[in-house]
């Protein structure tokens, strides 16, 4: 039986001429990527080894961006920690104040992941770089450790499905709304500890920031990781972002799948997901009237040039509603001075939008946009759980850029066709 794309990634990692679904392997690893929250405890257990090295400096990141520019006290503390074991380690690929981003967009970014690469990060959304054609996930801050000093990790090579993606979006459709689609179809756990893997020739009409958000949001399916193939699409974002060299994997014509779904693009409506899961969706027909106190645009999922261009072409020449906080946090320092010097930045404003430094912000309950009891936040992040962006009796909506727009000038969940001009 042949190999899935991710089980041919993990095969040759591991120096294995083929891998099965629930066999155990070691693999070596093309990057270890930890933040200010996970990599104090994997610094704090990586001392415990005994080793006075990580084992290649350039194929370790560490990015302070969940709770920098530092909230407190407490935040400073760990990104002192941090630095000080970059500095130390003489760590490349460590980002801070005035160079970083928010680390799923910003590693792209940098060109530090490439087609057919295996690559684990401390932090869940790590699925993100599947958009590359990369094997990529979630580990714990003791398995970031061990990737620190050994440059290997162990898996269980996961079994897959895949999505045959048909059609082209409707206006106002992004990768957001595709993703809360198969999350609402499938359920919280429906890819539990599965590759999902996205292919088909609808594929050519989804961009790569499209591709970004659905690899990052794998994880609120349960997925193991998601993955794209790499297209053209891909290798011009490859070709400009990274100077490395990659290898393209593509899966057997009799790879094995548990489940096969048929989705057709053209067929998605706009979709919100209500509290408190991700796969509690309702499209934008279905929402009915939930008038909000704060809109956020931004994060690891939605905080790309695409997503402000479309939030600026929506709001552009109108107002945010009185009484709605409308916060946009740009995922990078590129994409802030991309989005200076498109106009977009000054169209926001002057609409009513504040603008904020690339960081996590409110996404994971962090700062810069933490809800009060009973408040209702529309965002365009990955999560909604119990309390997620502050007091646990407020309640997250999540949504693509363009309903988001739409919704801070109405000051309810609005659909993005009967805003825009």
């Amino acid at each position: 039986m042949g190999m899935t794309m991710t089980q041919k990634i993990l095969a040759h990692h591991a120096g294995l001429p083929e891998v099965k679904a629930g066999q155990l392997i070691m693999s070596k690893l093309d990057l270890v990527l930890g933040n200010d929250i996970t990599a104090p405890v994997a610094i704090t257990e990586f001392n415990k080894i005994g080793i006075d090295e990580v084992f290649d400096k350039n194929k370790v990141a560490l990015v302070p961006d969940h709770f920098t520019p530092n909230k407190d006290i407490k935040a400073a503390e760990q990104c002192k920690l941090i630095r000080e074991f970059a500095h130390a380690k003489e760590i490349t690929n460590y980002f801070e104040i005035g160079e970083m981003g928010i680390e799923h967009a910003l590693i792209p970014e940098k060109g530090l992941v490439v087609p057919g690469d295996v690559v684990i990060g401390a932090d869940s959304h790590t699925c993100t770089y599947g958009a590359l054609g990369a094997f990529s996930t979630g580990v714990g801050s003791t398995d970031m450790a061990a990737g620190m000093a050994t440059g290997e990790s162990w898996f269980k090579v996961p079994s897959a499905l895949k999505f045959e993606l048909t059609g082209k979006p409707g206006p106002w459709i992004s990768g957001k709304d595709v993703i809360l689609h198969i999350i609402g179809m499938i359920g919280v756990d429906g890819a539990l500890y599965r590759s999902m893997e996205f292919v088909g020739e609808g594929l050519a009409n989804l961009s790569i920031d499209d591709r970004f958000t659905m690899a990052n949001m794998a994880i609120e399916a349960g997925g193991k990781n998601g993955i794209f193939p790499v297209d053209e699409v891909v290798l011009d974002y490859v070709k400009e972002h990274s100077c490395r060299d990659y290898t393209v994997y593509k899966a057997d014509p009799d790879a094995e799948y548990d489940a096969v779904y048929q989705i057709d693009l053209s067929t998605i409506r706009p979709t919100v997901a209500f509290p408190h899961l991700p796969d509690n969706t309702r499209t934008i027909d279905e929402v009915g009237d939930v008038k909000l106190d704060q809109v956020v645009i931004g994060s690891c999922t939605n905080g790309r040039i695409e997503d402000i261009r479309v939030a600026a072409k929506i709001l552009n020449g109108k107002k945010v509603a009185k009484g709605i906080r409308c916060i946009i946090f740009p995922a990078t320092q590129k994409i802030y001075l991309q989005a200076l010097r498109e106009g977009l930045i000054e169209q926001l404003v002057e609409a009513g939008a504040a603008f904020s430094t690339p960081t996590c912000g409110p996404c994971l309950g962090g700062h810069m946009g933490i809800l009060a009891k009973g408040e209702r936040a529309l965002a365009t992040t990955n999560r909604n759980f119990v309390g997620r962006m502050g007091h646990p009796e407020s309640e997250v909506y999540l949504a693509s850029p363009a309903v988001a727009a739409a919704s801070a000038i109405t000051g309810r969940i609005s659909n993005p066709e009967e805003i825009a001009d």
